[in-house]
Protein backbone atom coordinates (compact mmCIF):
# COMPACT_ATOMS: atom_id res chain seq x y z
CA UNK A 1 0.00 0.00 0.00
CA UNK A 2 1.29 3.46 -0.81
CA UNK A 3 0.08 6.86 0.33
CA UNK A 4 -1.20 9.09 -2.43
CA UNK A 5 1.10 11.99 -1.73
CA UNK A 6 2.71 13.33 -4.86
CA UNK A 7 6.32 14.31 -4.71
CA UNK A 8 7.56 14.70 -8.25
CA UNK A 9 11.32 14.58 -9.01
CA UNK A 10 12.44 14.64 -12.62
CA UNK A 11 11.41 15.99 -15.03
CA UNK A 12 9.59 18.57 -12.89
CA UNK A 13 12.15 19.23 -10.15
CA UNK A 14 13.65 22.66 -11.06
CA UNK A 15 17.36 23.23 -10.63
CA UNK A 16 18.03 26.76 -11.83
CA UNK A 17 17.25 29.93 -9.88
CA UNK A 18 15.48 31.29 -12.94
CA UNK A 19 12.97 28.44 -12.95
CA UNK A 20 12.54 28.82 -9.17
CA UNK A 21 11.69 32.47 -9.61
CA UNK A 22 9.27 31.60 -12.38
CA UNK A 23 7.48 29.08 -10.16
CA UNK A 24 7.10 31.56 -7.31
CA UNK A 25 5.89 34.23 -9.75
CA UNK A 26 3.37 31.86 -11.32
CA UNK A 27 1.90 31.06 -7.90
CA UNK A 28 0.86 34.71 -7.73
CA UNK A 29 -0.31 35.10 -11.35
CA UNK A 30 -2.55 32.18 -12.23
CA UNK A 31 -5.05 32.07 -15.06
CA UNK A 32 -8.70 31.17 -14.94
CA UNK A 33 -9.91 27.57 -15.16
CA UNK A 34 -12.89 26.01 -16.90
CA UNK A 35 -16.33 26.64 -15.41
CA UNK A 36 -17.97 23.80 -13.52
CA UNK A 37 -21.01 21.99 -14.86
CA UNK A 38 -24.37 22.33 -13.16
CA UNK A 39 -24.57 18.95 -11.39
CA UNK A 40 -23.95 18.29 -7.69
CA UNK A 41 -20.45 16.88 -8.13
CA UNK A 42 -19.39 19.84 -10.26
CA UNK A 43 -20.88 22.15 -7.66
CA UNK A 44 -18.58 20.57 -5.08
CA UNK A 45 -15.68 20.85 -7.57
CA UNK A 46 -15.81 24.63 -7.05
CA UNK A 47 -14.54 23.96 -3.52
CA UNK A 48 -11.70 21.61 -4.51
CA UNK A 49 -8.17 23.01 -4.78
CA UNK A 50 -4.72 21.86 -5.72
CA UNK A 51 -2.23 22.18 -2.86
CA UNK A 52 1.31 22.89 -4.10
CA UNK A 53 4.37 22.76 -1.84
CA UNK A 54 7.80 24.13 -2.76
CA UNK A 55 10.77 23.74 -0.41
CA UNK A 56 13.49 26.33 -0.94
CA UNK A 57 16.89 26.10 0.78
CA UNK A 58 19.72 28.49 -0.10
CA UNK A 59 17.82 29.72 -3.15
CA UNK A 60 17.53 26.18 -4.44
CA UNK A 61 14.30 24.23 -4.83
CA UNK A 62 14.94 21.04 -2.90
CA UNK A 63 11.40 19.69 -2.92
CA UNK A 64 8.27 20.11 -4.98
CA UNK A 65 4.99 18.24 -4.67
CA UNK A 66 1.28 18.62 -4.77
CA UNK A 67 -1.94 17.10 -3.54
CA UNK A 68 -5.60 18.07 -3.34
CA UNK A 69 -7.86 19.70 -0.78
CA UNK A 70 -11.32 21.17 -0.28
CA UNK A 71 -12.79 24.20 1.45
CA UNK A 72 -14.61 23.73 4.75
CA UNK A 73 -14.68 27.50 5.24
CA UNK A 74 -14.33 30.28 2.66
CA UNK A 75 -10.63 30.64 3.50
CA UNK A 76 -9.71 27.27 5.02
CA UNK A 77 -8.77 24.04 3.29
CA UNK A 78 -8.69 20.44 4.51
CA UNK A 79 -6.01 18.15 3.07
CA UNK A 80 -3.83 15.23 4.16
CA UNK A 81 -1.03 15.82 6.60
CA UNK A 82 1.40 14.06 4.28
CA UNK A 83 0.59 16.55 1.49
CA UNK A 84 2.30 19.28 3.54
CA UNK A 85 5.06 17.10 5.00
CA UNK A 86 7.68 19.32 3.35
CA UNK A 87 6.73 22.03 5.86
CA UNK A 88 7.86 19.75 8.69
CA UNK A 89 10.94 18.56 6.83
CA UNK A 90 12.07 22.09 5.92
CA UNK A 91 10.53 24.36 8.59
CA UNK A 92 10.48 27.98 7.52
CA UNK A 93 11.58 27.13 3.98
CA UNK A 94 8.37 25.93 2.35
CA UNK A 95 5.88 27.86 0.26
CA UNK A 96 2.37 26.38 0.32
CA UNK A 97 0.22 27.37 -2.63
CA UNK A 98 -3.55 26.97 -2.77
CA UNK A 99 -4.76 26.83 -6.39
CA UNK A 100 -8.58 27.04 -6.80
CA UNK A 101 -10.31 25.24 -9.63
CA UNK A 102 -11.50 28.58 -11.04
CA UNK A 103 -10.47 32.19 -10.68
CA UNK A 104 -7.53 34.27 -11.77
CA UNK A 105 -4.79 33.49 -9.25
CA UNK A 106 -3.58 31.22 -6.52
CA UNK A 107 -2.93 32.10 -2.90
CA UNK A 108 -0.28 31.41 -0.33
CA UNK A 109 -1.44 29.37 2.62
CA UNK A 110 -0.20 28.28 6.00
CA UNK A 111 -0.87 25.19 8.10
CA UNK A 112 -2.92 26.10 11.18
CA UNK A 113 -3.76 22.58 12.41
CA UNK A 114 -2.27 19.18 11.68
CA UNK A 115 -2.84 15.63 12.88
CA UNK A 116 -0.16 13.30 11.55
CA UNK A 117 -1.72 10.29 13.31
CA UNK A 118 -4.96 10.61 11.37
CA UNK A 119 -3.26 12.20 8.34
CA UNK A 120 -5.28 15.44 8.28
CA UNK A 121 -4.28 19.10 8.03
CA UNK A 122 -6.03 22.46 7.91
CA UNK A 123 -4.62 25.25 5.74
CA UNK A 124 -5.63 28.90 5.92
CA UNK A 125 -5.22 31.40 3.10
CA UNK A 126 -6.33 34.97 2.39
CA UNK A 127 -7.32 36.91 -0.70
CA UNK A 128 -10.46 35.04 -1.82
CA UNK A 129 -13.59 33.28 -0.61
CA UNK A 130 -14.28 29.78 -1.88
CA UNK A 131 -17.61 27.94 -1.86
CA UNK A 132 -17.60 25.45 0.98
CA UNK A 133 -18.55 21.78 1.06
CA UNK A 134 -20.74 19.96 3.56
CA UNK A 135 -19.78 16.86 5.50
CA UNK A 136 -22.29 14.02 5.32
CA UNK A 137 -22.72 12.58 8.81
CA UNK A 138 -25.31 9.89 8.07
CA UNK A 139 -24.70 6.22 7.31
CA UNK A 140 -23.10 5.13 4.03
CA UNK A 141 -24.31 1.75 2.80
CA UNK A 142 -21.90 -0.70 1.23
CA UNK A 143 -22.29 -0.63 -2.53
CA UNK A 144 -23.34 3.03 -2.53
CA UNK A 145 -21.97 5.15 -5.36
CA UNK A 146 -19.06 7.44 -4.48
CA UNK A 147 -17.03 9.96 -6.46
CA UNK A 148 -13.45 11.12 -5.96
CA UNK A 149 -12.38 14.64 -6.90
CA UNK A 150 -8.78 15.75 -7.08
CA UNK A 151 -5.65 16.19 -9.15
CA UNK A 152 -4.12 12.78 -9.86
CA UNK A 153 -0.42 12.95 -10.62
CA UNK A 154 -0.53 10.40 -13.44
CA UNK A 155 -2.85 12.73 -15.37
CA UNK A 156 -0.43 15.60 -14.77
CA UNK A 157 2.49 13.50 -15.94
CA UNK A 158 0.63 12.68 -19.13
CA UNK A 159 -0.63 16.19 -19.91
CA UNK A 160 1.65 18.73 -18.19
CA UNK A 161 4.20 20.44 -20.38
CA UNK A 162 6.00 22.24 -17.58
CA UNK A 163 5.87 22.87 -13.85
CA UNK A 164 3.56 25.81 -14.59
CA UNK A 165 0.75 23.39 -15.37
CA UNK A 166 0.73 22.32 -11.72
CA UNK A 167 -0.28 25.80 -10.61
CA UNK A 168 -2.68 26.59 -13.42
CA UNK A 169 -6.36 26.59 -12.33
CA UNK A 170 -8.14 23.55 -13.73
CA UNK A 171 -11.30 21.70 -12.81
CA UNK A 172 -10.47 18.62 -10.72
CA UNK A 173 -10.66 15.14 -12.18
CA UNK A 174 -13.64 13.04 -11.14
CA UNK A 175 -13.72 9.27 -10.93
CA UNK A 176 -16.57 7.05 -9.79
CA UNK A 177 -16.82 3.82 -7.87
CA UNK A 178 -18.62 2.23 -4.94
CA UNK A 179 -18.11 2.21 -1.21
CA UNK A 180 -16.72 -1.19 -0.26
CA UNK A 181 -16.67 -1.04 3.53
CA UNK A 182 -15.01 0.48 6.57
CA UNK A 183 -11.59 -0.58 7.80
CA UNK A 184 -8.95 0.43 10.34
CA UNK A 185 -5.59 1.51 9.03
CA UNK A 186 -2.93 2.20 11.64
CA UNK A 187 -5.58 3.18 14.19
CA UNK A 188 -7.50 5.42 11.82
CA UNK A 189 -11.01 4.69 10.53
CA UNK A 190 -10.92 4.60 6.74
CA UNK A 191 -13.39 3.96 3.95
CA UNK A 192 -12.47 1.42 1.30
CA UNK A 193 -13.73 2.28 -2.18
CA UNK A 194 -13.22 1.57 -5.87
CA UNK A 195 -13.18 5.14 -7.23
CA UNK A 196 -9.97 5.54 -9.19
CA UNK A 197 -7.38 7.68 -7.41
CA UNK A 198 -3.65 8.17 -7.82
CA UNK A 199 -0.80 10.08 -6.24
CA UNK A 200 -2.00 13.66 -6.21
CA UNK A 201 -5.54 12.81 -5.09
CA UNK A 202 -4.28 12.97 -1.51
CA UNK A 203 -6.46 15.33 0.51
CA UNK A 204 -9.22 15.43 -2.09
CA UNK A 205 -12.80 14.62 -1.12
CA UNK A 206 -14.68 11.36 -1.52
CA UNK A 207 -18.31 12.31 -2.19
CA UNK A 208 -21.78 10.81 -2.08
CA UNK A 209 -24.07 11.35 -5.12
CA UNK A 210 -25.26 14.67 -3.66
CA UNK A 211 -21.70 16.03 -3.61
CA UNK A 212 -21.27 15.84 0.17
CA UNK A 213 -17.99 14.72 1.72
CA UNK A 214 -17.94 11.22 3.17
CA UNK A 215 -14.14 10.89 3.39
CA UNK A 216 -10.71 12.35 2.57
CA UNK A 217 -8.74 10.33 0.01
CA UNK A 218 -5.36 9.41 1.42
CA UNK A 219 -3.97 6.12 0.11
CA UNK A 220 -4.17 3.48 -2.59
CA UNK A 221 -3.33 -0.19 -2.69
CA UNK A 222 -0.42 -1.37 -4.78
CA UNK A 223 -1.96 -4.41 -6.42
CA UNK A 224 0.05 -7.21 -7.91
CA UNK A 225 -0.64 -8.21 -11.50
CA UNK A 226 -4.31 -9.06 -11.81
CA UNK A 227 -5.22 -7.74 -8.35
CA UNK A 228 -7.94 -5.13 -7.98
CA UNK A 229 -6.90 -1.66 -6.83
CA UNK A 230 -8.69 0.04 -3.96
CA UNK A 231 -8.60 3.53 -2.51
CA UNK A 232 -8.64 4.48 1.13
CA UNK A 233 -10.27 7.65 2.46
CA UNK A 234 -10.08 9.01 5.99
CA UNK A 235 -13.62 8.42 7.30
CA UNK A 236 -16.08 11.26 7.83
CA UNK A 237 -16.10 10.52 11.57
CA UNK A 238 -12.33 11.11 11.77
CA UNK A 239 -12.67 14.35 9.76
CA UNK A 240 -15.47 15.62 12.02
CA UNK A 241 -13.38 14.89 15.12
CA UNK A 242 -10.33 16.64 13.62
CA UNK A 243 -12.33 19.76 12.76
CA UNK A 244 -13.82 19.79 16.25
CA UNK A 245 -10.34 19.61 17.80
CA UNK A 246 -9.22 22.44 15.51
CA UNK A 247 -12.29 24.47 16.59
CA UNK A 248 -13.22 24.82 12.92
CA UNK A 249 -16.96 25.22 12.23
CA UNK A 250 -18.24 23.30 9.22
CA UNK A 251 -21.50 22.49 7.47
CA UNK A 252 -22.91 19.03 8.06
CA UNK A 253 -25.97 17.20 6.77
CA UNK A 254 -27.38 13.90 8.02
CA UNK A 255 -30.30 13.42 5.61
CA UNK A 256 -29.89 10.79 2.92
CA UNK A 257 -29.26 11.80 -0.67
CA UNK A 258 -32.34 11.97 -2.88
CA UNK A 259 -32.79 13.22 -6.42
CA UNK A 260 -34.55 16.44 -7.33
CA UNK A 261 -36.96 14.39 -9.46
CA UNK A 262 -38.02 12.34 -6.42
CA UNK A 263 -38.35 15.46 -4.29
CA UNK A 264 -40.36 17.25 -6.97
CA UNK A 265 -42.76 14.30 -7.17
CA UNK A 266 -43.17 14.22 -3.41
CA UNK A 267 -43.62 17.98 -3.46
CA UNK A 268 -46.30 17.83 -6.15
CA UNK A 269 -48.16 15.12 -4.26
CA UNK A 270 -47.94 17.10 -1.03
CA UNK A 271 -49.03 20.30 -2.79
CA UNK A 272 -52.01 18.52 -4.28
CA UNK A 273 -52.90 17.13 -0.86
CA UNK A 274 -52.50 20.55 0.76
CA UNK A 275 -54.64 22.19 -1.91
CA UNK A 276 -57.20 19.43 -1.52
CA UNK A 277 -57.33 19.95 2.24
CA UNK A 278 -57.59 23.70 1.73
CA UNK A 279 -60.42 23.14 -0.75
CA UNK A 280 -62.21 20.81 1.67
CA UNK A 281 -61.79 23.36 4.44
CA UNK A 282 -63.20 26.11 2.25
CA UNK A 283 -66.10 23.90 1.17
CA UNK A 284 -66.87 22.95 4.77
CA UNK A 285 -66.79 26.59 5.78
CA UNK A 286 -69.04 27.54 2.86
CA UNK A 287 -71.41 24.66 3.62
CA UNK A 288 -71.63 25.72 7.27
CA UNK A 289 -72.33 29.28 6.15
CA UNK A 290 -75.00 28.04 3.74
CA UNK A 291 -76.67 25.99 6.48
CA UNK A 292 -76.60 28.99 8.80
CA UNK A 293 -78.14 31.12 6.05
CA UNK A 294 -80.81 28.50 5.40
CA UNK A 295 -81.65 28.31 9.08
CA UNK A 296 -81.88 32.10 9.27
CA UNK A 297 -84.03 32.12 6.15
CA UNK A 298 -86.41 29.47 7.57
CA UNK A 299 -86.71 31.34 10.86
CA UNK A 300 -87.39 34.59 9.02
CA UNK A 301 -89.97 32.87 6.80
CA UNK A 302 -91.72 31.43 9.82
CA UNK A 303 -91.77 34.83 11.49
CA UNK A 304 -93.12 36.46 8.33
CA UNK A 305 -95.86 33.82 7.97
CA UNK A 306 -96.88 34.23 11.59
CA UNK A 307 -96.99 38.01 11.26
CA UNK A 308 -99.15 37.79 8.08
CA UNK A 309 -101.51 35.35 9.75
CA UNK A 310 -101.89 37.69 12.73
CA UNK A 311 -102.70 40.63 10.44
CA UNK A 312 -105.27 38.56 8.53
CA UNK A 313 -106.84 37.53 11.83
CA UNK A 314 -107.08 41.17 12.90
CA UNK A 315 -108.70 42.10 9.53
CA UNK A 316 -111.21 39.26 9.93
CA UNK A 317 -112.00 40.33 13.48
CA UNK A 318 -112.53 43.94 12.39
CA UNK A 319 -114.81 42.77 9.58
CA UNK A 320 -116.89 40.66 11.96
CA UNK A 321 -117.12 43.47 14.48
CA UNK A 322 -118.06 45.92 11.72
CA UNK A 323 -120.84 43.62 10.51
CA UNK A 324 -122.08 43.25 14.04
CA UNK A 325 -122.05 47.07 14.46
CA UNK A 326 -124.14 47.60 11.29
CA UNK A 327 -126.49 44.83 12.35
CA UNK A 328 -126.90 46.45 15.77
CA UNK A 329 -127.63 49.83 14.09
CA UNK A 330 -130.34 48.23 11.97
CA UNK A 331 -131.86 46.64 15.07
CA UNK A 332 -131.89 49.99 16.89
CA UNK A 333 -133.56 51.63 13.84
CA UNK A 334 -136.34 49.04 13.95
CA UNK A 335 -136.84 49.80 17.63
CA UNK A 336 -137.09 53.53 16.86
CA UNK A 337 -133.83 54.34 18.54
CA UNK A 338 -132.51 56.64 15.85
CA UNK A 339 -129.48 57.99 17.71
CA UNK A 340 -128.20 54.52 18.72
CA UNK A 341 -128.79 53.24 15.22
CA UNK A 342 -126.58 56.02 13.77
CA UNK A 343 -123.81 55.10 16.20
CA UNK A 344 -124.14 51.43 15.36
CA UNK A 345 -124.08 52.08 11.62
CA UNK A 346 -121.13 54.51 11.94
CA UNK A 347 -119.06 52.28 14.22
CA UNK A 348 -119.76 49.18 12.13
CA UNK A 349 -118.84 50.98 8.91
CA UNK A 350 -115.61 52.29 10.49
CA UNK A 351 -114.69 48.81 11.63
CA UNK A 352 -115.41 47.28 8.20
CA UNK A 353 -113.40 50.08 6.54
CA UNK A 354 -110.54 49.31 8.96
CA UNK A 355 -110.80 45.62 8.06
CA UNK A 356 -110.57 46.50 4.36
CA UNK A 357 -107.51 48.77 5.00
CA UNK A 358 -105.80 46.11 7.14
CA UNK A 359 -106.50 43.44 4.49
CA UNK A 360 -105.15 45.63 1.69
CA UNK A 361 -102.03 46.52 3.66
CA UNK A 362 -101.45 42.97 4.85
CA UNK A 363 -97.82 41.61 4.52
CA UNK A 364 -97.04 39.95 1.18
CA UNK A 365 -95.34 37.00 2.87
CA UNK A 366 -91.84 37.99 1.66
CA UNK A 367 -89.14 36.67 3.98
CA UNK A 368 -87.37 39.40 5.91
CA UNK A 369 -83.78 38.23 6.68
CA UNK A 370 -81.86 39.66 9.60
CA UNK A 371 -79.62 42.61 8.80
CA UNK A 372 -76.27 41.50 7.29
CA UNK A 373 -77.55 38.19 5.89
CA UNK A 374 -78.76 37.19 2.45
CA UNK A 375 -80.85 34.44 1.01
CA UNK A 376 -78.92 31.19 0.41
CA UNK A 377 -77.70 30.61 -3.13
CA UNK A 378 -78.67 27.39 -4.90
CA UNK A 379 -74.98 26.35 -5.08
CA UNK A 380 -72.16 26.61 -2.53
CA UNK A 381 -69.78 29.46 -3.35
CA UNK A 382 -66.06 28.93 -2.77
CA UNK A 383 -64.08 32.09 -2.22
CA UNK A 384 -60.35 31.64 -2.95
CA UNK A 385 -57.74 32.97 -0.55
CA UNK A 386 -56.59 36.40 -1.62
CA UNK A 387 -52.89 36.23 -2.52
CA UNK A 388 -52.43 39.93 -1.72
CA UNK A 389 -53.78 39.68 1.82
CA UNK A 390 -51.42 40.16 4.76
CA UNK A 391 -51.01 37.05 6.91
CA UNK A 392 -48.87 38.55 9.67
CA UNK A 393 -46.09 36.80 11.52
CA UNK A 394 -45.50 33.14 10.70
CA UNK A 395 -43.10 30.40 11.76
CA UNK A 396 -42.00 28.14 8.89
CA UNK A 397 -40.74 24.68 9.83
CA UNK A 398 -38.55 22.38 7.75
CA UNK A 399 -40.25 19.46 6.00
CA UNK A 400 -37.52 16.81 5.48
CA UNK A 401 -39.63 14.43 3.36
CA UNK A 402 -40.13 17.13 0.74
CA UNK A 403 -36.62 18.62 0.84
CA UNK A 404 -33.23 17.99 -0.70
CA UNK A 405 -30.45 19.44 1.44
CA UNK A 406 -26.76 19.45 0.59
CA UNK A 407 -25.19 22.08 2.82
CA UNK A 408 -27.81 24.57 4.05
CA UNK A 409 -29.14 25.04 7.56
CA UNK A 410 -32.71 23.86 8.15
CA UNK A 411 -33.67 25.79 11.27
CA UNK A 412 -37.11 27.39 11.58
CA UNK A 413 -37.63 30.50 9.45
CA UNK A 414 -39.66 33.39 10.90
CA UNK A 415 -41.66 35.36 8.32
CA UNK A 416 -43.84 38.43 8.45
CA UNK A 417 -46.03 38.29 5.34
CA UNK A 418 -47.48 41.70 4.58
CA UNK A 419 -49.86 43.09 1.99
CA UNK A 420 -49.10 42.53 -1.70
CA UNK A 421 -45.99 40.38 -1.26
CA UNK A 422 -44.11 42.48 1.29
CA UNK A 423 -41.81 40.12 3.20
CA UNK A 424 -40.63 41.14 6.66
CA UNK A 425 -41.54 44.74 5.96
CA UNK A 426 -38.61 45.30 3.60
CA UNK A 427 -38.29 42.78 0.74
CA UNK A 428 -40.69 42.90 -2.18
CA UNK A 429 -41.74 39.60 -3.76
CA UNK A 430 -43.21 39.44 -7.26
CA UNK A 431 -46.39 37.65 -8.36
CA UNK A 432 -45.99 34.29 -10.08
CA UNK A 433 -49.56 33.13 -10.59
CA UNK A 434 -51.02 32.64 -7.12
CA UNK A 435 -47.54 32.43 -5.60
CA UNK A 436 -44.87 35.03 -4.86
CA UNK A 437 -41.18 34.79 -5.84
CA UNK A 438 -37.95 36.54 -4.97
CA UNK A 439 -34.51 35.69 -6.40
CA UNK A 440 -31.42 36.58 -4.37
CA UNK A 441 -28.09 36.97 -6.18
CA UNK A 442 -25.35 37.69 -3.58
CA UNK A 443 -22.15 39.52 -4.42
CA UNK A 444 -19.78 37.29 -2.43
CA UNK A 445 -21.26 33.79 -2.74
CA UNK A 446 -21.57 31.50 -5.75
CA UNK A 447 -25.13 30.54 -4.91
CA UNK A 448 -28.42 31.89 -6.27
CA UNK A 449 -31.52 31.42 -4.12
CA UNK A 450 -35.10 31.44 -5.44
CA UNK A 451 -37.57 31.88 -2.56
CA UNK A 452 -41.26 31.22 -3.14
CA UNK A 453 -44.26 31.66 -0.84
CA UNK A 454 -47.76 30.34 -1.45
CA UNK A 455 -50.35 32.16 0.70
CA UNK A 456 -53.03 29.56 -0.10
CA UNK A 457 -51.11 26.58 1.32
CA UNK A 458 -48.67 28.61 3.44
CA UNK A 459 -45.74 26.76 1.92
CA UNK A 460 -42.35 28.47 1.79
CA UNK A 461 -39.80 26.92 -0.60
CA UNK A 462 -36.16 27.85 -1.17
CA UNK A 463 -34.39 26.56 -4.28
CA UNK A 464 -30.62 27.02 -4.27
CA UNK A 465 -28.37 26.83 -7.32
CA UNK A 466 -24.63 26.25 -6.83
CA UNK A 467 -23.02 27.98 -9.80
CA UNK A 468 -19.61 28.55 -11.31
CA UNK A 469 -17.90 31.94 -11.22
CA UNK A 470 -18.72 32.46 -14.89
CA UNK A 471 -22.39 31.68 -14.37
CA UNK A 472 -22.53 34.03 -11.40
CA UNK A 473 -21.01 36.86 -13.43
CA UNK A 474 -23.71 36.42 -16.07
CA UNK A 475 -26.53 36.41 -13.53
CA UNK A 476 -25.13 39.38 -11.61
CA UNK A 477 -25.23 41.42 -14.80
CA UNK A 478 -28.92 40.58 -15.18
CA UNK A 479 -29.55 41.27 -11.49
CA UNK A 480 -28.04 44.74 -11.88
CA UNK A 481 -31.14 45.69 -13.91
CA UNK A 482 -33.43 44.96 -10.93
CA UNK A 483 -34.35 48.28 -9.34
CA UNK A 484 -37.27 47.36 -7.06
CA UNK A 485 -35.95 46.00 -3.80
CA UNK A 486 -37.96 47.58 -0.98
CA UNK A 487 -41.67 46.89 -0.53
CA UNK A 488 -43.89 48.84 -2.90
CA UNK A 489 -47.66 49.08 -3.53
CA UNK A 490 -46.92 49.87 -7.18
CA UNK A 491 -48.39 47.03 -9.29
CA UNK A 492 -46.46 48.13 -12.37
CA UNK A 493 -43.21 48.02 -10.40
CA UNK A 494 -43.98 44.51 -9.17
CA UNK A 495 -44.80 43.41 -12.71
CA UNK A 496 -41.45 44.76 -13.87
CA UNK A 497 -39.73 42.91 -11.03
CA UNK A 498 -41.44 39.69 -12.15
CA UNK A 499 -40.19 40.22 -15.70
CA UNK A 500 -36.61 40.85 -14.53
CA UNK A 501 -36.69 37.77 -12.30
CA UNK A 502 -37.94 35.69 -15.21
CA UNK A 503 -34.82 36.78 -17.13
CA UNK A 504 -32.65 35.57 -14.24
CA UNK A 505 -34.56 32.30 -14.11
CA UNK A 506 -33.77 31.58 -17.76
CA UNK A 507 -30.04 31.82 -16.96
CA UNK A 508 -30.29 29.24 -14.17
CA UNK A 509 -29.82 25.49 -14.66
CA UNK A 510 -32.99 23.45 -15.22
CA UNK A 511 -32.86 22.01 -11.70
CA UNK A 512 -31.58 23.44 -8.40
CA UNK A 513 -29.02 21.69 -6.25
CA UNK A 514 -31.13 22.16 -3.13
CA UNK A 515 -34.85 22.39 -2.56
CA UNK A 516 -35.82 23.20 1.01
CA UNK A 517 -39.52 23.11 1.86
CA UNK A 518 -41.11 24.71 4.92
CA UNK A 519 -44.69 24.69 6.14
CA UNK A 520 -45.77 27.89 7.88
CA UNK A 521 -48.20 28.48 10.73
CA UNK A 522 -49.19 31.57 12.68
CA UNK A 523 -46.59 32.60 15.23
CA UNK A 524 -48.31 32.05 18.58
CA UNK A 525 -45.92 34.48 20.22
CA UNK A 526 -47.33 37.29 18.10
CA UNK A 527 -50.90 36.51 19.08
CA UNK A 528 -51.76 35.64 15.45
Amino acid sequence: MAFASFYCPTPFQPRAKVLLAALVLMLATLFAGAPARADDISATARSVVRVVTIAIVDDEVVGFGHGSGFAVAPNRIVTNAHVVELAARYPGNVVIGVVPSEGTKGFEGKVIAIDTVHDLALIEFTGARLPTVALYTGPVDEGSAVTALGYPGNVDLATARSAADYIHPLAPIRTGGVFSGRRQMEGTAVMLHTAGIARGNSGGPLLDPCGRVVGVNSAITQGEEGDANFGFAIANSELAAFLARAKQPYASVGTQCTSIADIDKADRDADAQALGLAEVTRRDAAARAALAQEAAFAAARMTADRHRENIMAIATLLLVLGAMGIGAGTLFEMQGKRSAAIWGWGGGSALMLGAIIVFVLRPTGETLLPKGTSAPSPTVSITPVSSTKALGKLVCRFVPDRSRVISSQTTDVPLDWGTAGCMNGRTQYAENGSKWDRILVPDQEQTVSLMQFDPATRQYVTRRYFLSAEQMDTIRKIRSQVTLKACSPDEAGRANLATQQAAIRTALPPQPNEKIVYTCTADSRSGG
